[in-house]
């Protein structure tokens, strides 16, 4: 109902009421927990006799090992009860206890048994990670309510790698929020975070040993407006993190059990240090910062041997900062033209390898020097990648099958279910993003990273899966979370929960609950599955 006031249009008392009505709760007494959480866990066995009454008497219990489960425990029944749970590391006769430990009967290392009984709740974890994810599950079960019946949980994660990514450089998001991302992570029960950290349009990691990458190639100087049109905003835009700043934001992410996957795309996407040392290019430039979307020609010259110097030294550097076994070197949409005509690339010795090939091997041999490994994107497949390299397939899921049949390990991350730059909605012009694509949430939760069209041996090299957002379209950081939620959640449940288990229709249920945390820690998310949360979409005058 929309109510006209003095000329103006406001938003009736209904639609107000409605809003209001769905704000967060907090969790009462007389309410029973609900364990169907999201991710759904592997197994919930409920057993006989009366509930677990959480009360402000209970007490967390723990090991000084798990001192900091401990504590994200205690913060979390804070923010959803509203209790402030004392914590202890010794037990005392007559108090009920959340006791925490790790044990040596939980198999997988990231497994945990939640057991809930009348006299109290243990969660046992094959590790601290375990451990944390059982913490996750009680937190998202007491979100309903505070009497907990009595049951046996018992849950691992189908993948080891649960992703998600956020291209930094497009736009620039700060450091809190960057944190407050890390948070969405923990809440889905994901584990790696990749941080697309440089890109033609913006270079957002101090590197020490190149100081201009950031007092120039952070910065550019206007943005595009629209979709690639002939209108520049002329506003200058940019920032970078120090290198301090970084190594905080691994911290948090590491308290939280997640590791970082800093990506630095290479040979190609690399306008913003070619703007820095224009020596590194085919042509020696002049370049600037790119202000458009899209695949530039200009790309380091593999011709040039101070490109691997400078390649290194970047490198280096990222390593120090980031402990990731694994780090990303792009290596997508890199076009060929300018090595085409250039010199020094055309007088390469490659030995049978591609030029970008050639490159490839070359970083990838630093890396494994340095006891890393190299994750590229899947265009590394067309250019020799070597054995050990890990595989990203983006366009599509068929690069990936071909890369696990030939024994590379493989991130799936397609283009059709997992971009969550595209759009949640066909109706494009309610939408905030102007990129293009359509994937709703019902599509992310139909991926199979491992089908059986797979042999039993590339079913091994399926690592896991990821969901991308590419920040060309996404000016603030309520669009990042809007354009991931609710589909993280779906995502959730393709990388943790067993195929067998997973059902879209009892999903939407899970998810409509798992929805009052997003309302409570004040996350943006697209309401397309419950119109009666949405506004008018189109205002009647």
């Amino acid at each position: 109902m929309i109510t006209r006031i003095g000329g103006r249009h406001l938003i009736g008392i209904s639609l107000i009421m409605c809003l209001l009505s769905f704000s967060p709760a907090r969790a009462l007494a007389g309410h029973p927990a609900n364990y169907e959480v999201v991710p759904l866990p592997q197994s919930i066995t409920m057993q006989k006799g009366e509930p677990f009454v959480l009360d402000e008497t209970v007490e967390i219990l723990s090991t000084p090992d798990l001192q900091s489960e401990a504590e994200f425990l205690q913060q979390y029944l804070k923010e959803v009860t509203a209790m402030n749970l004392q914590l202890a590391q010794k037990r005392t006769k007559k108090v009920r206890y959340i006791e925490l430990a790790i044990h040596p009967d939980v198999k997988e290392t990231e497994g945990y048994v939640l057991t809930v009984s009348r006299k109290g709740i243990t969660i046992q974890g094959g590790s601290a990670a375990g451990v944390f994810y059982g913490v996750q599950t009680l937190r998202k079960a007491v979100n309903e309510g505070a009497l907990l019946p009595p049951t046996v949980i018992t849950d691992a994660p189908r993948f080891s790698w649960r992703g998600m990514h956020l291209d930094c450089s497009r736009h620039f998001f700060s450091v809190d929020f960057v944190k407050k991302f890390i948070d969405l992570l923990a809440l889905h029960n994901m584990n790696r975070f990749h941080w697309h950290l440089t890109d033609d349009q913006g270079w957002r990691i101090e590197i020490k040993k190149y100081p201009e990458l950031t007092t120039i190639g952070s910065q550019r100087s206007g943005t595009i407006l629209g979709t690639n049109s002939d209108l520049d905003d002329g506003i200058p835009h940019g920032g970078y993190y120090t290198q301090e700043e970084a190594r905080d934001i691994v911290r948090y992410a590491q308290e939280r059990h997640i590791t970082i996957i800093p990506e630095i795309d290479m040979p190609g996407h690399m306008l913003a240090a070619l703007a820095c040392y224009p020596e590194l290019g085919c042509t020696g430039g002049p370049y600037q910062v790119g202000h458009y979307w899209g695949v530039y020609t200009d790309v380091l010259c593999v011709g040039n041997p101070k490109v691997y110097d400078f390649v290194e030294g970047v490198l280096a550097e990222i390593m120090d900062i980031f402990p990731s076994e694994v780090i990303h070197i792009g290596g997508d949409e890199t076009p060929t033209a300018k090595w085409d005509a250039c010199p020094k690339c055309q007088a390469m010795q490659l030995g049978g390898l591609t030029r970008q090939g050639y490159f490839t091997k070359r970083v990838f041999d630093f890396l494994t020097a340095h006891h890393r490994r190299a994750l590229g994107w899947d265009e590394l497949l067309d250019n020799n990648a070597p054995q050990d390299a890990m595989i990203m397939s983006w366009r599509g899921t068929a690069p990936g099958a071909k890369a696990a049949e030939l024994g590379h390990d493989v991130v799936m991350a397609p283009t059709t279910h997992v971009y969550f730059d595209y759009l949640q909605s066909e109706e494009a012009q309610f939408e905030p993003t102007r990129c293009g694509g359509f994937i709703p949430v019902e599509k992310v939760y139909t991926l199979e990273p491992a089908p059986d069209s797979l042999s039993a041996e590339a079913k091994r090299h399926i690592l896991g899966t990821q969901a991308n957002l590419w920040s060309e379209y996404l000016l603030t950081e309520g669009m990042v979370e809007y354009q991931a939620l609710p589909r993280m959640a779906a995502l959730a449940e393709v990388q943790w929960t067993q195929p067998e288990r997973k059902n879209f229709e009892a999903f939407r249920q899970r998810l409509t609950r798992l929805t009052r945390l997003y309302e409570l820690y004040h996350y943006q998310y697209a309401k397309h599955l419950w119109p009666d949360r949405q506004l008018p979409s189109r205002w009647q005058f």
